[in-house]
């Protein structure tokens, strides 16, 4: 699991601004709320279950793949 400031010195040091880390944070939190809303249905065609789904949506902003941050 990847802390907080981790991301920070990444993102700081790969010269983002602060403005483009909150859009994409903003991103991730709709995101995931989308995913949460799914119906049982769609959750079964992507291969989720609904406790997969919720455990996906409560991470925090910040808990993503660091890939992502690139």
């Amino acid at each position: 699991m990847t802390s907080a400031g981790t991301i920070a010195r990444y993102i700081f040091g790969r010269r983002r601004t602060v403005l483009s880390y909150l859009k994409q944070a903003l991103a991730v939190r709709r995101q995931r709320q989308s995913l949460r809303d799914l119906p049982p249905e769609v959750l079964r065609d992507i291969g989720l279950t609904r406790d997969e789904a919720l455990n996906e949506a409560g991470r925090p902003i910040w808990d993503v793949p660091r890939h992502w941050l690139s």
